[in-house]
């Protein structure tokens, strides 16, 4: 079995490294006949032509900009940051084994059964946040007015700027997508013209209690999907340092023993690759990689250079609320 951890000892560059595991994997799966691994493939070639042209993410974030200038004019007195990044390699190749895992997991549980290759290959073919931006904002204490709660003030504000933000976008060059999650809770708060659009996990928070608003397009112009995640300052602290974060480690090496146990090895294939995919790099030492302009001392501890670990950086804009002189021009 080929795996993403065999070429992370050479000191290749993150594009070397995907051409070599792509082209590997593709020539594996031809032979054995494997279409879940060259559907895998094909979506490591995404990353690919991602990386090598990029030329039109200049384009694509001066017209995501466009929402922070007029955030920035109709909201003057919130804080907030939009930041963008391209998914790294590590969470990509998490990400598509994690899925194929979910999906047979749930599927057998469901059915009693397992799912076709093609079934499989339907539900992982597409990747809609190689790109992801996200809208973070909070209310200054300086501009709560007595009585209110600053809580119940951000979320308002949160979800009336979510219901902005799909035809915002779609007069420049975006199609707002269907989340999918029909039969999900969805807030009231949203207007009844975006909801179909929009993943609430405030509403519905995941298992391990993160909140926040997800919204996928594709972008016309560079003919690729995006994501927007939507979060008051709080809901994203605690998703990179709170629970959510550090209790999802711990969680999913359980959720893994659970899966193993009721999905013996040897029943079915594909899950048995992705799921010792995700098992080796779970258990990947980040202090003894060697990816170019990658360094790690610890988990904790790491310097990414190349956007190998945690994503390569498109942009960030700040806007710290009125009386700071913000100039977004």
């Amino acid at each position: 079995m080929i795996t993403l951890n065999d070429y992370l000892y050479e000191g290749n560059t993150v594009l070397k490294i995907l051409h070599s595991f792509s082209g590997d994997l593709k020539e594996s799966a031809i032979r054995e006949h494997n279409g879940v691994d060259l559907v895998h493939s094909n979506l490591l070639l995404q990353q690919i032509e991602l990386l090598e042209h990029n030329d039109f993410l200049t384009s694509q974030s001066q017209r995501i900009r466009e929402f922070y200038k007029y955030m920035a004019k109709e909201y003057p007195f919130l804080a907030f940051t939009f930041k963008g990044r391209i998914k790294s390699l590590i969470r990509l190749e998490e990400k598509i084994n994690g899925n194929i895992v979910d999906y047979i997991y749930d599927y057998h549980r469901k059915n009693h059964g397992y799912p076709s290759e093609t079934l499989i290959k339907n539900r992982i073919g597409v990747v809609r946040d190689l790109i992801a931006y996200r809208i973070v904002l909070s209310l200054p204490k300086c501009h709560i007015k007595a009585g209110q709660d600053r809580g119940t003030e951000e979320l308002r504000y949160l979800y009336e700027i979510a219901c902005h933000l799909p035809e915002f976008l779609e007069e420049r060059g975006f199609s707002a997508e269907s989340s999918g999650r029909e039969g999900y809770p969805v807030s009231q708060k949203l207007t009844e013209n975006v909801r179909p659009y929009y993943r609430d996990y405030i509403e519905s928070p995941n298992q391990y209690g993160y909140r926040s608003l997800h919204i996928s397009f594709y972008d016309n112009l560079s003919r690729c999907h995006v994501e927007i995640q939507l979060r008051t300052k709080e809901m994203d602290d605690y998703a990179e340092i709170g629970v959510a974060n550090h209790s999802e480690y711990e969680k999913s090496q359980k959720e893994d023993h659970i899966r193993r146990d009721e999905i013996p090895k040897g029943e079915n294939p594909f899950f048995d690759d992705a799921h010792e995919r995700g098992i080796l790099l779970q258990k990947l030492d980040l202090t003894k990689v060697d990816v170019n302009m990658f360094a790690a001392v610890s988990d904790q501890l790491v310097n990414d250079g190349c956007g190998f670990y945690k994503g390569r950086l498109i942009l960030p804009y700040e806007h710290l609320s009125r009386f700071q002189n913000d100039i977004i021009d």
